[in-house]
């Protein structure tokens, strides 16, 4: 990569991550206090009467797929707020017009996304060692899964960004779309559990690979096959970042 490129990535990513971390009372004890209630209510009150998941206790089960919850909606929510707050005071127009390829600033906003996402995640499993003793069956699928995860989340939020008009409209899909699918994405129960029609119907959420390609690192026990699960991830990234640049390229939404 061009040196001036670099630079011109770095400075992005800096400014991001600076922004989420100068109001951080309000994007990482709130995720922390909502995930520690989730860990209190789910886990200890209602695990204890559910008893075992294939296996495992109902905290273990459910654990990977909190943390994961936490990265999805962190790794969104930031770039669609920042991304929009530049478009809003058309601070964006001056990234446009810089001597930088539209990738880098893709590149850019995603890092930051990305950055917020895995520091939550790493907040809530730490939090959660108070509840439960997490087991690692393999780190590096725990790792591969939580960097393509926040990619793909943050490359989610800047094309939701992208479109939203008003401040609220960047509130539209985590509410309709991403909160439906993620409670509905395997993290509260194992498909095993649902009759064979809706077994299949739910292989059609995205979210049900991301969870169950994270829950297999820590138990080593997916509903999905790994493999498959990781290639449905790497296939949404593909396409939300073509379509990102696309979207940069044109100018669509950017440009008055």
């Amino acid at each position: 990569m061009n040196g001036r490129y670099l630079i011109a990535l770095q400075s992005i990513l800096t400014k991001e991550i600076t922004r989420f971390m100068r109001i951080w009372v309000q994007t990482l004890v709130p995720p922390a206090i909502t995930m520690s209630l989730y860990f209190v209510i789910f886990g200890s009150l209602i695990g204890s009467r559910i008893g075992e998941m294939n296996g495992f206790s109902y905290m273990e089960f459910i654990v990977p797929g909190l943390i994961m919850m936490s990265v999805i909606t962190n790794s969104y929510a930031n770039v669609a707020s920042s991304f929009f707050s530049a478009k809003f005071q058309r601070n964006v127009e001056e990234l446009l017009v810089a001597p930088v390829p539209n990738y880098i600033i893709v590149l850019g906003y995603v890092g930051g996304g990305m950055a917020r996402g895995i520091l939550v995640g790493l907040i809530v499993t730490v939090l959660s060692l108070f509840f439960v003793t997490i087991s690692i069956h393999n780190l590096a699928i725990i790792i591969l899964t939580v960097v393509l995860t926040s990619m793909l989340f943050a490359l989610g939020g800047l094309i939701n960004a992208v479109y939203a008009k008003t401040f609220d409209d960047i509130s539209i899909i985590p509410t309709f779309v991403l909160t439906p699918l993620t409670y509905l994405g395997g993290v509260f129960y194992s498909l095993t559990l649902l009759p064979g029609f809706w077994q299949q119907l739910a292989q059609l959420n995205p979210i049900v690979y991301m969870v169950n390609a994270f829950r297999f690192g820590f138990l080593g026990y997916s509903d999905v096959n790994l493999w498959l699960a990781l290639a449905v991830v790497v296939g949404f990234i593909l396409v939300l970042f073509s379509y990102a640049m696309y979207l940069i390229n044109k100018g669509i939404g950017l440009r008055s």
